[in-house]
Order: C-alpha cells, then structure tokens, then sequence
C-alpha cells in the first residue's frame, strides 16, 4: 500500500517508515503537522493514512474529516493519550478506521492496518448499496408519478402507461427515470 505518515514527532515518522517498508508498503509522504498532512494527502492520493491526534496546524481528526470530504481513505489514528474522550472522538468519524497508542509496535502496525483496509471496504460498498436503494427508490417514485400523468392524460391503464415508459426508454435507450422526468417536464 501507498501510505501517509502525519505524526509531529521525528522519531515516531522515522520508526513508522522503516516498519511499513518492512512490511513491504511504501510511505508516500511524511508530515509534522496537520496542514502539510492534509496537502500531502492531496497530492499524493495515498491508499491509507497513519495520522497523529494531536499535531500543530490542525489535528489529526480534522485532517481524517478533510481527507473523508475530499478523498476518502482508511485512515488510522496514532497517539500517545489513550484517553476514553480521544477515542470516543475517533470512532464518531466516518473515516477513522482504527486507533493504535504509542509507542507503536511493528506487530500491532500490520494486523491494524488490515483491519483499517477492510473496514474502510465495509464501509464504502454499505454507502454504496444506500446510494444504489435511493436511487431505486427515487426512480420507482419519478415512474409512479409519470404513469399517473399518462394514465390521467391519456386514459391509459397502470400497465399500458408502465409499457408506454419502458417502451420508450428502450427505444431511446435511455434510463426509464429519465424518460419518466421528461414525461413529468422535469
């Protein structure tokens, strides 16, 4: 994996690297502080990102908030403090994934990171599934709302308007919503 290291501490980024090469990742940007982090994760697009709670500039649960908006990915929380608020405030996040306390041990770096990864997939087909079911639900409404139209217009029946718009959808080869939004004059 491509990783972002963001932690204010030389010390910790330096033994950081040198464990996620060891375990054959590739670290694709290393910061002090939240701000250059957040740029970083821009730039580079990594596939994960290992980010101090407490930096200078913002704090690592900000710039997990920022990269959620712009480019979701797994994200893992690192600090010294294994206070319960810190924690709490973590998992109330959509990104952050994981949560590992310093010092951070090679064996505790690979598992979690695997855990992050396959959290982060859970997560991101169970948006997709909710997207894919309001769209169904929206499409299901917009059709409902032009047979009713055609029925009304054309005395058409519920099943001889429904045939109309998938007729029409196929014949066009376009989506029956779209056609249904035309009919609607949306």
């Amino acid at each position: 994996m491509r990783i972002l290291i963001a932690d204010d501490e030389a010390l910790t980024r330096m033994g950081l690297r040198s464990m996620l090469r060891a375990l054959g990742h590739t670290v694709v940007g290393a910061a002090a502080d939240g701000t250059t982090a957040l740029r970083l994760a821009c730039e580079t697009r990594p596939d994960l990102a290992l980010l101090d709670i407490k930096m200078p500039g913002m704090d690592g649960l900000s710039v997990a908030e920022q990269i959620g908006r712009l480019s979701p990915i797994p994200v893992v929380m690192l600090t010294a403090y294994s206070e319960r608020e810190l924690v709490q405030q973590a998992a109330a996040t959509d990104t952050v994934q994981a949560y590992l306390v310093k010092p951070i041990r090679e064996a505790d770096l690979a598992p979690t990171l695997e855990l992050a990864v396959a959290r982060f997939a859970e997560w991101q087909a169970l948006l997709q599934g909710a997207t894919s079911r309001q769209e169904a639900l929206e499409t299901r409404e917009v059709v409902a709302q032009a047979k009713s139209l055609l029925m009304e217009r054309h005395g058409l029946g519920e099943r001889e308007a429904f045939l109309e718009i998938q007729h029409r959808a196929r014949h066009e080869r376009r989506p029956m919503r779209d056609v249904a939004k035309e009919i609607l004059g949306r």
